[in-house]
């Protein structure tokens, strides 16, 4: 199976590396010249994930087409740009295998809805997981979810990528998949703030559990399955990405607690915090829906610029107390 990655980032750069880790050749499609340079030249990805020397076997490429070839794309670009990149796909039989985290802004869709969309005959699963990137290219152990409708074909993609270091666990979930990575950006982000703020530890394990029930909540309204968002896909994501610095949302949540402003933080950044486009729709869905989401809410009102940090804290720590199970 030959593969192909559809994103020049830090984290498509890491699962070529995965898929070349024996030798086969390995098309990673970036829209960067500078990046399509380096990795054909230096065998690097200076702009997104220095300090990692690269396999012989990836080749960089502009040309979107020079993909048609491979069996599998593992598409990483930003989600709110998988459309529109998808929509320019040669046309072909193929597994499409996302690996981005959100929700599509303008039409409130999950990413696989709209993959089916823009490639109607492709085949589609979904990658996730606790990564970071620099880790997996660095082949430091991981664990992930690979959901798909179909677990034959899923089993064949995992058998081309599944390495003793990248180990692969099979769903029927595909939701639960894509529920559990779009929702912990969020929350990260709120994690940030309280790092931000030095709320301390406590503060952070209680949101932690309490944003988890959130996302199991939006979760099982669309569908999904309790085990999938308490696997790793959900729960072990939430917990890797509101833990660390190396989070892009944690960061930015960071920055917003200690009196940043998003947009300025947003403006000085060339890689993307998913969970700040992701918040303001998934807070919208949840409204919609009538599924309560006070901590999501929080974080897309100070977003947005409609509230203070202090004044989102003082909101939250304010709510009536409940049965912990609701």
């Amino acid at each position: 199976m030959k593969v192909g990655v559809v994103g020049g980032g830090a984290w498509g750069t890491a699962l070529a590396q995965v898929a070349a880790a024996n030798g086969d050749e390995t098309l990673l499609w970036a829209r960067e010249p500078e990046v399509i340079e380096s990795v054909n030249a230096a065998h690097e990805n200076t702009a997104f994930l220095p300090n990692i020397q690269l396999n012989s076997a990836i080749r960089a490429t502009g040309e979107l087409h020079d993909l048609a070839p491979c069996d599998a794309w593992l598409v990483v670009t930003p989600a709110q740009h998988m459309r529109a990149v998808l929509a320019t796909a040669p046309a072909g039989a193929r597994h499409l295998v996302l690996c981005s985290k959100g929700i599509e802004e303008g039409s409130g869709e999950l990413l696989h809805a709209v993959a089916r969309q823009a490639c109607p005959g492709a085949d589609v699963m979904v990658l996730s997981g606790p990564t970071f990137a620099h880790e997996v290219a660095a082949g430091l152990p991981t664990a992930l979810t690979l959901a798909a409708d179909d677990l034959e074909r899923a089993e064949q993609v995992r058998t081309r990528l599944a390495r003793p270091h990248f180990r692969l666990y099979l769903s029927d979930d595909v939701a639960g998949a894509e529920v559990g990575g779009a929702v912990k950006n969020v929350l990260a982000i709120a994690c940030g703030v309280v790092e931000g703020c030095g709320l301390g530890q406590n503060a952070r394990a209680a949101l932690i559990a309490r944003g988890f029930a959130e996302m199991t909540r939006f979760g099982l309204a669309l569908g999904a399955q309790r085990e999938t968002l308490a696997g790793l896909c959900g729960l072990g994501d939430l917990v890797l990405t509101c833990s660390s610095t190396s989070s892009r949302n944690f960061s930015l949540g960071l920055g917003i607690g200690r009196g940043q402003s998003a947009a300025e933080l947003m403006a000085d950044r060339r890689t993307v915090a998913e969970g700040a486009f992701t918040a303001p729709v998934l807070d919208r869905l949840a409204r919609e829906r009538g599924i309560d989401m006070p901590i999501v809410a929080a974080v897309a009102a100070l977003l947005s610029g409609w509230a203070r940090v202090d004044e989102v804290l003082e909101a939250l720590l304010s709510r009536p107390p409940r049965l912990e199970a609701h």
